[in-house]
């Protein structure tokens, strides 16, 4: 939890506490440093001098960095669990309930057609980028003029056959730029370009090729737009947005929305506290049923895993102020 490299590292346990005040109050990591020197009771709770210089805001994402690297994220939630259970506070055998809510991509919410136009956006601009010779031999001109700007101020026709056609013109041009990167004749890293590689997954799933003609076939072997009746992938494989393939589209009764879902596991006995035993991020379209089980069975093994570790290694816990 600490940084190798740099100044004299800054305590782990004031930032961690740092992080859950920036979850209380949404500060930015520049505005939360700026209240870490500024601000009286921020400066009483992390137990610092009034004189103290802080520190640059990097070292907050840097050390949610390390957290996530090392997979400590847990670590100070399992000891608080720890001392409570020292304590008192968690009864065995208690009764416990888990439930689940959403957890908001940081994305903008777009339908399919949305999406397919956003996720050719960036495998052009990537390609810009990456090899700006390569697409600039490859492109047609027309895709500067339709994706060059942003997804607001794209216009999509109104009507079910215009929308429609709209949406075969911009796969048409997605399968033209994925089948010039298959080529023998380009470079074969450009098919690993991570925006291709999205830009390949959404269209096998909003597009698919129609049949060429042949006898009593009605194909033309032009791209279609793939319909419901055509197979369109589950939420849980389906791409919701190219720069975060990741999120899904999910719904619980009335809520809908793009991201995850985070499972809370709390205790509710009647003589004691209720408290948070157990957190777990799934996958939004995941089943909320199977999701509580394994939280609970998860749970129980890190109970049985924590007195095994607390009889080898009792944590000493430093007198009260």
């Amino acid at each position: 939890m600490f940084a190798r490299v740099g100044q004299p590292a800054a305590c782990p346990w004031r930032l961690a506490l740092i992080t859950l005040l920036q979850f209380s109050e949404h500060p930015s990591d520049r505005r939360a440093a700026d209240a870490v020197r500024a601000r009286i009771d921020w400066i009483y709770l992390l137990g610092l001098d009034l004189t103290d210089p802080g520190f640059d805001a990097s070292v907050l994402s840097q050390f949610r960095s390390r957290l996530v690297a090392g997979e400590a994220e847990a670590l100070l939630f399992d000891t608080l669990l720890t001392l409570c259970r020292e304590r008192g506070l968690l009864a065995k055998r208690g009764r416990q309930r888990t439930d689940a809510t959403h957890v908001l991509g940081a994305i903008r919410s777009l339908n399919r057609l949305g999406c397919a136009i956003k996720t050719l956006q960036a495998a052009l601009n990537a390609l810009a980028v990456v090899a700006p010779d390569w697409l600039r031999a490859h492109k047609d001109p027309s895709w500067i003029k339709r994706y060059g700007r942003s997804i607001g101020d794209f216009h999509i026709p109104q009507g079910e056959t215009a929308r429609r056609a709209c949406a075969e013109t911009i796969g048409d041009d997605g399968h033209r730029l994925l089948a010039a990167v298959d080529t023998k004749a380009a470079p074969g890293w450009l098919r690993n370009v991570p925006a291709m590689v999205v830009l390949r997954r959404v269209w096998l799933q909003n597009f698919h090729v129609a049949e060429p003609p042949a006898e009593g076939s009605e194909g033309d072997g032009r791209i279609r737009w793939r319909t419901e009746a055509e197979g369109i992938p589950p939420a849980l494989a389906m791409v919701a947005a190219p720069y975060d393939p990741d999120v899904h589209y999910a719904k619980k009764r009335a809520t809908t929305w793009i991201g995850d879902t985070v499972h809370l596991t709390e205790t509710c006995d009647d003589a004691q506290p209720p408290l948070i035993v157990h957190v777990a991020t799934t996958p939004a379209p995941a089943w909320t049923r199977q999701c509580s089980t394994r939280c609970t069975r998860r749970w129980r093994r890190r109970i049985c895993f924590g007195r095994a570790i607390s009889s080898m290694l009792p944590i000493s816990t430093p007198a009260a102020s």
